[in-house]
């Protein structure tokens, strides 16, 4: 019975392996000739092979290499005070995780797969840090974003509804009143509330803390530059200053509306060609940088990842 026990759960993890392969290329596939065509064969055709653009691809490649090493480092740091990992297996269960949760909205299959890597009684910790690190992007994110909003509103007399605003900031006080109300209930998994988990990330070394902030500011700061960099590649020709402002808002939009997973390029495609034409740039250049930020930091890496996901072995003890 334990023989056929275990041949049962080696079956099952091969049969979601192969789903799991199998979504994400196909995920992969739909993004880059169906929901993108149009910008898609604009960008391949706007290509062209001459010293500058092969300086331009190497600075690029840089840059998003840069970025996912940072955020390698930042979950390496992040595990090292409950379950210390190599370079090499942070690197491992970031790419894996990036590979099931790619088809998934907002990504959140990112939380599921990384635990899968570490012993049950060590998972619920491991979401916790998980969160910690998802969460101080989002703050980096939220501060450049929210600078960014404050200086091209005025800039561009971007109208807004005042009602709208209020409604917003209502909203906002309300999900403030019901976390406090409900901060001792149980949350979707057993154990965890409001309460144990600020309990628990308040808990966290400071030096981890310092670190995992600093390494979240670095990759900001890279995956911005290299938007900037494939914006000029395209031919915007937007000044640097002017660009800045208007990237940071960008990604802070794209981080706070919630998509489903087939429709997150478009959303980010729609926001970046609407806050751009504030600033004159065509829609093509736009659409050709998302498309190629896409490809080098999430469907590469999500290849690479999808490597290790074919050989991963589950944790049972």
């Amino acid at each position: 019975m334990l023989f056929d026990s275990n041949k049962s759960k080696q079956y099952l993890l091969l049969a979601l392996k192969i789903l799991i392969l199998a979504v994400t290329f196909g995920y992969i596939y739909i993004k880059l000739t169906q929901d993108t065509s149009e910008a898609f064969t604009d960008f391949i055709a706007s290509l062209s092979f001459d010293l500058r653009s092969a300086l331009f691809l190497l600075l690029c490649i840089l840059l998003a290499t840069a970025n996912w090493y940072f955020e390698i480092l930042k979950w390496q740091t992040a595990t090292s005070s409950v379950a210390p990992i190599s370079f090499k297996m942070a690197l491992e269960q970031s790419l894996s995780a990036l590979t099931v949760s790619l088809a998934t909205p907002n990504r959140i299959g990112d939380y599921g797969a990384k635990v899968m890597y570490f012993p049950p009684e060590k998972r619920k910790q491991i979401l916790l840090l998980n969160f910690f690190s998802n969460a101080v992007q989002m703050a980096v994110t939220s501060v450049f974003g929210c600078i960014g909003v404050l200086y091209i509103v005025p800039k561009f007399s971007i109208e807004y509804a005042t009602t709208n605003l209020v409604l917003f900031l209502i909203c906002i006080l309300l999900l403030g009143v019901v976390a406090y109300l409900f901060k001792e209930r149980q949350l979707l998994i057993k154990g965890l509330s409001l309460t144990t988990v600020l309990s628990y990330l308040k808990k966290i070394e400071r030096s981890i803390k310092v670190k995992v902030g600093f390494y979240a500011l670095i990759r900001y700061l890279l995956f911005s530059s290299l938007f900037y960099v494939l914006l000029l590649f395209f031919g915007a020709g937007i000044d640097f200053l002017e660009a800045v402002p208007l990237i940071c808002s960008m990604y802070l939009f794209v981080s706070i509306i919630p998509t489903i997973f087939i429709f997150d390029l478009v959303v980010r495609g729609g926001v970046a060609v609407w806050l751009f034409s504030l600033a004159g740039v065509s829609e093509l250049a736009v659409l050709s940088t998302i498309l190629t930020m896409w490809i080098l930091n999430f469907a590469f890496p999500a290849i690479w990842g999808s490597f290790y996901v074919a050989q991963y072995k589950l944790k049972t003890r």
